[in-house]
């Protein structure tokens, strides 16, 4: 039997309540297949953290994060903590450090989710945003701080190593689903990088020629993504546009609530992070109402990415039967439940038996390789 070491960060605000409901269902679903286990080890890290110490993490936080097999992590962010302290000094430095340059973000409507858009077209594409460089590496600074004449400068950065990297990866997630990119650039305004960008896509997706490429300025994306969502399969973004289409195409399957995330290092040099989207939440946290359906999923993400596809099987099957019958709903679906009666809910069909989990999922959404119905192998969407 295998043995996963998880480094657990529940972090800030809502972030431990909705954790805490991912851990029950995952040691529910070991206890039931008995084909591996799972040790969690426990971080106080986050705010609360900086204001005892001064520091998000200690000084030798990643040696330490280090040694796991993965990361499970909540949320960041307190209104006690400056914002680029709580995120530029815990998640980025992991983000960075731990080279997590694929931020997987599935966008798929589930069963039983009311979404925003009047259609009855299937909804399920990844955003697959650049997570290291870009907008957000951190280079610029501020000249004469609190003066009439005060300056600020933030400089993006694209290497071509970077660029080529993120590519490849979504050109060969693209291939192992339905073989369409769609990539994200603002290459008429930013006349440096954004053409930087465009042009070492297209120099990596011509070794993609089963691929169809198409190339869209992100604002004319984001009508798209309202539009006509179910035209995406995979949308390649750099770290700013992808942090922004993420949001948009969150709320377009049923909200942030729902939103799941993996932070990828394809190589596994580094413990690669699962963690739902939506935030710290100070506003409804210890309230026991957050919706923990992100960081289930984000859960099975963690198990599919470690190589336990029947696991993560189990636990998106139980979260549409969760959400297609509606026994438990979060305020943000306009119910009364609380975080707990939705774990509850998805531990129950948990144990419902294996013939009937199967024949859930075969109908319901598919997020990595299995066997299907006629024996052949699924294409995983977690690609290495």
């Amino acid at each position: 039997m295998h043995e996963y070491r998880i480094a657990v960060i529940g972090g800030d605000g809502i972030g431990p309540e909705v954790i805490s409901e991912g851990i029950r269902v995952i040691d529910e679903v070991t206890h039931l297949l008995g084909s591996f286990s799972v040790e969690w080890t426990h971080l106080p890290w986050g705010c609360d953290y900086y204001l005892e110490t001064g520091k998000m993490m200690p000084d030798n936080g990643l040696e330490v994060l280090r040694n796991f097999d993965a990361i499970y992590f909540g949320a960041v962010g307190a209104p006690t903590v400056p914002d680029n302290v709580s995120v530029w000094e815990l998640i980025l430095p992991i983000r960075h450090r731990f080279e997590q340059y694929v931020n997987y973000r599935p966008a798929k409507r589930l069963r039983g989710v009311p979404i925003p858009l009047r259609t009855n077209e299937d909804i399920d594409f990844v955003v697959v945003r650049e997570n290291t460089e870009g907008e957000y590496a951190n280079v610029g600074g501020l000249l004469h701080q609190s003066h009439p004449g005060e300056l600020a400068i933030q400089t993006s950065v694209f290497t071509r190593s970077g660029v080529e990297r993120v590519t490849r990866y979504a050109l060969d997630l693209a291939r192992s689903r339905r073989g369409h990119l769609t990539v994200a650039t603002k290459s008429n305004a930013m006349n440096y990088s954004m053409p930087f960008w465009d042009r070492v896509v297209r120099d990596v997706a011509g070794e993609y020629p089963d691929v169809e490429v198409d190339l869209y300025h992100v604002d004319a994306l984001t009508t798209y993504l309202v539009n006509r969502p179910h035209t995406l399969d995979v949308v390649l973004a750099s770290n700013l546009f992808g942090d922004i289409l993420t949001d948009l195409s969150a709320v377009l399957v049923g909200g942030l609530g729902i939103a799941p995330s993996a932070n990828i290092n394809p190589q596994r040099k580094y413990p690669s992070m699962f963690e739902p989207v939506h935030g710290s939440a100070p506003d409804i946290a210890g309230k026991g109402i957050a919706n923990p359906i992100a960081a289930i999923w984000s859960g099975a993400l963690m198990l599919e990415f470690l190589g336990e596809q029947e696991a993560a099987d189990c636990i998106m099957a139980a979260v549409e039967q969760t959400l297609e019958r509606g026994e438990a709903s979060t305020p943000d679906f306009g119910g009364k439940s609380s975080t707990k009666d939705v774990g509850d809910a998805v531990h129950k069909y948990i144990k419902l038996s294996e013939s009937y989990r199967i024949s859930v999922y075969n109908s319901g959404p598919h997020l990595a390789g299995r066997e299907t119905g006629n024996g052949k192998q699924r294409t995983s969407n977690i690609p290495e």
